[in-house]
């Protein structure tokens, strides 16, 4: 998903691959499979920040949702899926974020759990998302005509849904790798949940690779049938998996029974 879709949206240009089924059952998946880690998270009655890591895992089905009607190409007006690009690209930002954020409550700089806890990440993500989606928008319906400059460049070039869509997901999701390292070799001494977070950087890693290095290829290889965002969202999915399995592995279940009688 591209400045380009959105720019063949708001002018009704056809597209090279039409309604992607195996995409849209990869989003089926990865809704099923986060309601299902959700589920789970509950259970963890002990683990620091498990409302916070609902709240990524909820971000990423509200992204997976997106996905269908975006990477997907479900049947749609071209106005409103227009709508859900800006959303998509919104919440994508949104999710990263939420996801960094989530490695800074491992710190304990904030109890986790808290109202305070919780709305700063909510109210941060928010303001992410409404301004980004705005930009998103404002480009693919021509509201104000601030960002119709981008449509003249030949390669549909805006440098600030470039920042935000590309650079700032990126820079998130370094930093939290790096906070989750330091946590888990430095703080808790431990080395076996690297094994799952450098595996989930991995998988995130090589899905980018068939969206943006591989795609086209695949597309015009398979005559529009798929493209590398097919790939792309099921690598996501398995890397969204190890982020939680990496943090199960760092957080305790249930608080730990006392031994013995307590009693005098």
């Amino acid at each position: 998903m591209s400045l380009r879709s959105v720019w063949n949206e708001a002018h009704d240009v056809p597209y090279v691959c039409r309604v992607k089924v195996g995409s849209i059952l990869l989003c089926g998946i990865a809704i099923a499979t986060a309601l299902y880690l959700i589920i789970r998270s509950e259970r963890k009655k002990a683990a620091v920040g498990r409302r916070e890591m609902q709240l990524f895992l909820v971000g990423y089905i509200i992204m997976s949702i997106c996905e269908i009607f975006t990477v997907g190409e479900f049947p749609l007006e071209s106005k409103v899926r227009i709508a859900f690009t800006g959303v998509h690209i919104g919440v994508i930002i949104a999710a990263t974020w939420m996801l960094m954020l989530n490695a800074v409550v491992g710190y304990q700089i904030i109890d986790d759990g808290t109202p305070l806890s919780l709305g700063l990440i909510l109210v941060s993500a928010a303001i992410l998302l409404v301004g980004t989606g705005y930009i998103a928008l404002d480009t693919g319906y021509d509201w104000t005509g601030y960002w119709h400059s981008s449509y003249d460049d030949p390669r549909y070039r805006n440098i600030a849904l470039y920042v935000l869509y590309q650079l700032a997901p990126l820079v998130f999701l370094v930093i939290f790798y790096v906070l989750e390292t330091v946590l888990v070799l430095r703080v808790l001494g431990e080395t076996r949940p690297m094994i799952y977070l450098t595996l989930a950087a991995i998988l995130f890693a090589i899905g980018q690779v068939f969206n943006y290095a591989i795609s086209s290829h695949i597309c015009n290889g398979t005559h529009g049938k798929i493209d590398g965002a097919l790939f792309e969202t099921l690598f996501t999915l398995l890397a969204v998996t190890m982020v939680w399995v990496f943090w199960s592995s760092i957080t305790e279940d249930d608080w730990p029974m006392p031994v013995g009688n307590t009693y005098p």
